[in-house]
């Protein structure tokens, strides 16, 4: 693997760390990572990095993986947080290197992903004149960053990057932007790195309003159709064992939202699985049958509540969540709890009590049983659902799987049971297309004794495939999945069901043969086109060490479902093979 545990104690380490020395901005970057524990940075250099990655040079204890392009380096040092819970780190040059990292910067701030991104910038002098490789990158990711700094002077540099990882990884989580001109990285000064933070405006709320909290309680004891949509911050809050404990006593079924998945344990005969578009027919109907419904870490996004005014028309709404710029924002609210979630579920687990619910476990449990996710199954292609399933039984459910975007994510969601949280990663806000691969790179070199799974499509395998290249070289073992329909998937069972049969611009008929190029990168590559590949390709994907991967050929016109389409209730559901 690529990262190595240094020799040297964490105390000899801080201890030489925070030495008052005159040093360069570049090795106030460097000092001030270690001592925020960053054990990988991915990244890519050029002009206005050099100083940074000079550095770099000869330095044992800091840790850096070269990716092949910089949105591979952001996905990787996002794919790290989400399956950690630390914050992720990148680096990246001015101009294009920094502009390369916008839809990464997207994607961690649609999903709350704690993330540090560093770019270069052109000298101070030259700012705002066109320089060669000059870009507003602060203003560039204004929207979609949730703090930025251009730092102009290198004394400010250790003070920004405490900050910078405190905004991160408090409250709501999200993705902070240090820009970083050249003449600042080559600038010196004494180094002094500050113990704490203070920042003026920002004091996230953490613990909540007890009073809020005993409405809940006292809401859930007059309920008789309670549900909870646990989405999200769950996972973020570390919050899994909590919510647990929670439902133990309570006795309220649960759904969890994509990002939600593995918050929950899906064994757990209270889960009713995932709700919305794609969501089950259980989660869906319990949503819109309930009288209380308790959002935890969930923002009540378009594609959980479709059709907005007519999404859980019998409930009262208790909306907890630690942005209160959530609540309310999509669905009225009636009882607010701003807050952590771990402090918050602590708090409630104090006092909780069962809820008056056994007439509503049997119904919703019936309504699982009476319709399961189900297709039909066949001897002479392969299904893709099927691939899911035994990737699920190979594992036993205890892989990080990273997923791209399409019908294939859908799948995975729907047919891979977890039962441990950190273990599911996606793009769920941005729906990013090139997310899968890259992010599973993060997370193995975070878990390096974990097995990581990258499900991919063939569309989103060919936005990022180039990092195959850093698996090849530093033997990352990451088993790659490419269920290949020859087709934009998702896009063509739109075009299907809602544009009548009307096929534009989908067909995927003439991308690479996958193996090949995983061979020439120096990945081996296996492929499978009915059950009895399938299961001897994968098994031996799963005997090999290193990197794998293996292509899973599938029919082309296979769909998702359920479905519900736009402008409809999620109760009305189009149930395809079930029905």
């Amino acid at each position: 693997m690529i990262v190595q545990t240094t020799k040297k104690s964490k105390e000899q380490l801080h201890k030489e760390l925070l030495q008052p020395d005159v040093i360069t901005g570049s090795e106030m970057l460097l000092r001030s990572l270690l001592l925020e524990e960053v054990d990988c940075v991915f990244g890519y250099p050029g002009g206005a990095v050099l100083y940074i990655y000079d550095a770099m040079h000869g330095n044992s204890d800091f840790k850096h993986l070269l990716t092949r392009h910089e949105q591979g380096a952001i996905h990787a040092a996002d794919g790290y947080a989400r399956s950690t819970g630390k914050v992720g780190v990148c680096i990246a040059t001015s101009g294009p290197g920094a502009t390369n990292l916008v839809t990464g910067i997207a994607t961690a701030y649609m999903d709350s992903v704690p993330l540090v991104v560093i770019t270069g910038n052109v000298s101070t002098a030259v700012i705002g004149t066109d320089a060669f490789q000059e870009a507003d990158i602060t203003g560039i990711t204004l929207p979609i960053t949730k703090h930025s700094y251009l730092v102009r002077d290198v004394k400010d540099l250790p003070r920004v990057i405490k900050e910078a990882f405190h905004i991160a990884s408090t409250g709501r989580r999200g993705p902070v932007l240090i820009d970083i001109p050249k003449d600042v990285s080559n600038a010196e000064a004494p180094f002094y790195y500050p113990d704490k933070v203070e920042i003026r405006g920002y004091h996230p709320t953490v613990q909540p309003n007890k009073l809020q909290v005993d409405r809940m309680l006292e809401a859930i004891a007059e309920a008789e159709r309670p549900m909870i949509l646990a989405g999200g911050g769950v996972v973020y809050a570390d919050a899994s064992k909590e919510l647990l404990e929670f439902v133990e006593k309570t006795q309220i079924p649960v759904t969890t939202t994509l990002l939600g998945l593995g918050g929950f344990p899906s064994a757990n005969p209270l889960w009713l699985g995932m709700p919305g578009m794609h969501g089950t027919y259980a989660a869906n109907h319990a949503l819109q049958n309930c009288d209380l419904l308790i959002g935890i870490g969930a923002r009540f996004d378009d594609r959980v509540t479709m059709k907005v005014n007519g999404f859980a028309p019998k409930a009262k709404i208790v909306h907890i969540d630690v942005d209160p710029a959530e609540i309310g924002k999509i669905v009225e609210t009636h009882i607010p709890v701003v807050g952590d979630i771990k402090a918050v579920l602590q708090l409630a687990n104090l006092k909780a009590k069962k809820s008056q619910s056994s007439a509503w476990i049997e119904h919703v449990q019936a309504d699982k049983a009476n319709h399961p996710l189900r297709y039909i199954d066949s001897d002479t292609e392969l299904k893709p659902q099927y691939v899911i399933e035994m990737i699920h039984k190979t594992t036993n459910g205890d892989a990080i799987v990273t997923t791209d975007v399409g019908q294939h994510q859908m799948w995975a969601a729907q047919y891979y049971k977890f039962n441990k949280p950190r273990s599911w990663i996606t793009s769920g806000g941005l729906g990013t297309m090139g997310f899968g691969f890259p992010s599973a790179i993060g997370a193995q070199i975070a878990n390096p004794d974990r097995m990581v799974v990258s499900i991919n499509g063939d569309g989103g395998m060919q936005m990022c495939s180039q990092e195959l290249a850093i698996c090849a070289i530093n033997q990352i073992p990451v088993k790659i999945v490419v269920i290949n329909n020859q087709v934009l998937g998702m896009v063509r069972q739109w075009q299907e069901i809602i544009h009548g049969n009307r096929f534009s611009h989908i067909d995927l008929a003439g991308s690479p043969d996958f193996v090949k190029l995983a061979e020439a990168y120096g990945v081996k590559g296996l492929r499978a086109t009915n059950k009895e590949e399938a299961q001897s390709m994968w098994q031996e994907a799963l005997d090999t060490p290193g990197p794998v991967l293996v292509e899973f050929f599938v029919r082309r016109d296979e769909n998702v479902y359920p479905m519900v389409t736009q402008g409809s209730t999620i109760d009305q559901m189009i149930m395809g093979d079930s029905e």
